[in-house]
């Protein structure tokens, strides 16, 4: 199975592994709203635009996937309130997708947002983002209403978690 050459553990946004997944998860996030590759100057203001904020303990956590050893993936999460966790900088490579590196990040999500105190996960994302809507609806993601006004928002989605 796929999803078992998967590893996915916490790991400090300093962290030249996690730099280099949020350069590229931005670059391509860029590329696809605009339609053309970005610049290095346009994920540099992507970057700067949207901070990390909350993405670190005691109010986050933020996840680094590997894909055998080498690293592949990250997702992000962060407390909205005391009972709501947020997923933000869902990322896995392109050449790995459909080898169960996303499910493993969400999966990680619901127990990281468990030992938070979260009793639901929520995150937004954009119509042109069909296979993420995919995926996170795959994994029992509904979705809701509006519960933020970010800028890019166009989709909301949430799930609530069970005890055990």
């Amino acid at each position: 199975m796929a999803s078992a050459a998967w590893q996915v553990e916490p790991a400090v946004l300093d962290d030249p592994a996690v730099v280099r997944l949020l350069w590229d998860y931005t670059a391509e996030m860029a590329s696809r709203y605009h339609g053309r590759p970005a610049s290095d100057a346009e994920v540099a203001a992507a970057l700067a635009e949207d901070p990390h904020d909350g993405l670190a303990p005691p109010t986050g956590v933020f996840l680094l996937a590997r894909y055998r050893t080498e690293p592949a993936g990250c997702v992000g999460l962060r407390l909205l309130s005391p009972d709501v966790a947020e997923i933000k900088r869902m990322y896995v490579r392109p050449e790995l997708r459909g080898r169960g590196g996303g499910g493993r990040l969400l999966a990680a999500c619901e127990q990281h947002g468990r030992s938070l105190g979260a009793a639901a996960l929520r995150l937004d994302t954009r119509g042109d983002l069909v296979e993420a809507r995919n995926l996170y609806a795959k994994h029992g993601f509904a979705e809701i209403p509006a519960y933020n006004d970010g800028r890019y928002a166009e989709h909301w989605f949430e799930k609530r978690l069970t005890t055990g």
